[in-house]
């Protein structure tokens, strides 16, 4: 079989001369329902089986089912991989597989590929029925040529086809079996990973993916002369590979929660899936709720009744959830709160990133209701973070709140594998009897804190509330009682905040000409793009932040020692060149707002909401823009 390569006849050889890379970027692109963001994850698990770093971002349609061989209906993923631990997507993609060739358009207006990029199309448009997807698939192979990337036409359907009876459900397989060829992939790690992915299918599904995976394989050994090498990282410790939201899901075992209530919303639901597959196991239980409201009001039940229960959501949800939120901070009753962010606002982009919800996490309920609201930056503390905001809800009697969003939520990333831990996991009810003469609310003046009755404890009983109430639990309207009560609450964000301590500058503590802030998922895109800009001579270091009420301390003292301070995020904020913005009415970012209010430092900001991952080029681009003028 002859492979068309750059818009040509000419056959390529195949050849087992290797080129070595520290890392590249990958893409596979297709219409909604093709299966390539399985190729992709299932190729993204076997490079970090074989020790590479790998990080990966899906490309999924906003529609559930645009119309195909359309802009609006390209889906995939990104795989980047790497001989060091990759912490973001990267920049413009290196080699992109295209099922069709309107797939990559939509990339092309997102500046995803660059000059060289290489481009291997399924060829099976040439030869089309109708004319004019022939004159279309003849135009874009011209202009993909014009644009400086690298074409290889290849002929997926026709060799799928001489494998499977239907080649639109098997070629994403085929598509894994030539990535894997191409980039020296462990042909066995392959055949044991699809195994894996289809393992609740027959065994008839499973063989026949197998038999794709290895003649694209074949196919790609006989007829490409691509062919590069990733070595692995060096490795001292086992690896576990999983997405953002797997990890979440493992993380509520191990911190011995038994009950999550959810109400499915994207991109939130996978978090449920992978639970409902093992947390019955672990004596617990899924409760999928008639709606959002309801999902917290049974979380707040179980809570009350001694079992810190989670609740997982993104923004539409969180909307709904904001007066159940204000009970749980009034009543003092423990709970954990994931929200996995996506754009806004109302229904927005369902299916692109944001870190839109950070002053809707702190301030989007009535009244005053101080909580604690934590951000990982990675797919590892996205499971570490669970199991901690579970002992922080008990021990302070507080909501905490988990923002995470849609790039760690479908990212894959190896991390080390974790070595459970007794002390992860939730304390038995305590049932002993309750201390005569001590209120349910007996605040200490010093911290806020008070020990929380449990219901059926001997002598516990007390009445819980979302009206304003007594140390005891009674309602109460005195303008005294109120103030102190309030007050009690916010000083338990006090006593937590004095527990943390000053965040760590990435770069040179000492100072500089610019401090580059951060939060969440962005973390890796900064640091990369920071480390880029000190090995050209900049005067630049980054900062991110994990707990985002109360802040870690001593911010006011790290922005001081650098020249000028900026949030990078993934948020609305204006231009201070936009028409009609002035220095008085411009929007800062979410971050940033919260910053200049904190410190009073004129903290300036760096944002967009295109729904895509911020990528370190850009970054770096700004920030050389920055300090050289």
């Amino acid at each position: 079989m002859n492979q068309r390569n750059e818009v040509s006849d000419t056959p390529v050889q195949a050849t087992d001369r290797q080129v070595k890379l520290k890392q590249h970027v990958v893409e596979i692109i297709s219409d909604s329902g093709e299966g390539a963001q399985k190729a992709g994850q299932s190729f993204g698990a076997v490079c970090a089986k074989m020790g590479n770093g790998v990080w990966t971002v899906e490309i999924i349609p906003a529609d559930i089912q645009p119309p195909p061989r359309t802009k609006e209906s390209a889906s995939g993923i990104r795989i980047r991989v790497g001989s060091k631990k990759m912490t973001n997507a990267g920049d413009e993609a290196d080699l992109v597989v295209a099922f069709n060739e309107i797939a990559p358009y939509s990339r092309i207006d997102q500046h995803a590929f660059k000059k060289g990029t290489l481009i291997l199309i399924e060829s099976m448009w040439a030869d089309h029925d109708a004319p004019e997807v022939r004159e279309n698939y003849a135009r874009a192979l011209a202009d993909f040529k014009e644009r400086g990337y690298r074409v290889f036409e290849i002929p997926m359907e026709e060799e799928c086809l001489r494998v499977a009876p239907g080649a639109k459900r098997g070629k994403n397989m085929w598509v894994l079996g030539m990535l894997c060829h191409i980039y020296n992939r462990d042909l066995s790690i392959a055949e044991a990973q699809v195994a894996h992915s289809f393992r609740k299918k027959s065994e008839a599904v499973v063989d026949l993916n197998l038999k794709l995976l290895r003649a694209g394989y074949g196919w790609a050994a006989g007829n490409l002369e691509l062919r590069f090498d990733i070595p692995a990282m060096e490795q001292k410790q086992d690896m576990v590979v999983m997405n953002g939201n797997e990890a979440l899901g493992f993380g509520v075992l191990a911190a011995g929660i038994e009950v999550c209530s959810m109400y499915p919303i994207t991109p939130a639901t996978s978090a449920s899936h992978q639970l409902a597959e093992s947390i019955e196991q672990a004596g617990g239980l899924i409760h999928q709720a008639e709606d959002e409201i309801a999902a917290i009001g049974f979380a707040i039940g179980s809570s009350y009744a001694g079992k810190t229960a989670v609740t997982i959501t993104s923004g539409p949800g969180l909307a709904l959830k904001t007066e159940f939120i204000g009970l749980g901070v009034m009543a003092e009753v423990p709970l954990v709160i994931i929200d996995v962010q996506r754009g806004g606002p109302s229904t927005g982009l369902p299916t692109k990133v944001e870190q839109g919800d950070l002053l809707a996490a702190l301030y989007g309920q009535p009244g005053d209701t101080p909580k604690i609201v934590m951000a990982p930056s990675t797919i590892e503390e996205c499971f570490h973070f669970v199991i901690l905001a579970r002992q922080i809800a008990e021990a302070f009697r507080v909501p905490v709140m988990i923002l995470t969003d849609a790039n760690l939520a479908t990212g894959v990333q190896p991390f080390p594998r974790p070595q459970l831990r007794p002390e992860w996991l939730a304390p038995p009810i305590d049932q002993s009897a309750w201390q005569k003469g001590v209120n349910p609310y007996a605040w200490s003046e010093e911290t806020g804190m008070s020990k929380r009755p449990i219901p059926g404890q001997k002598d516990g009983m007390y009445t819980l509330t979302g009206l304003a109430h007594t140390e005891a639990g009674k309602v109460s309207y005195s303008p005294e009682q109120n103030q102190h009560g309030v007050s009690m609450r916010s000083r338990k964000m006090a006593a937590f905040g004095n527990s943390l301590k000053p965040p760590r500058v990435h770069g040179d503590e000492s100072g500089g000409d610019l401090l580059v802030v951060g939060w969440g998922s962005t973390r890796g895109a900064i640091e990369e793009a920071v480390d880029s800009a000190r090995e050209s001579g900049y005067k630049v270091s980054a900062l991110h932040l994990h707990f985002l009420s109360p802040m870690e301390p001593g911010l006011k003292e790290i922005f001081d020692r650098f020249k000028k301070v900026i949030t990078v995020e993934i948020n609305y904020s204006d231009a201070p060149t936009d028409p009609m913005i002035t220095p008085e009415n411009r929007r800062y970012s979410q971050l940033a707002w919260l910053l200049r209010a904190q410190t009073l430092t004129d903290v300036d900001c760096f944002s967009n909401v295109h729904g895509q991952p911020l990528r370190p080029g850009n970054i770096l681009e700004m920030i050389t823009s920055r300090l050289n003028h």
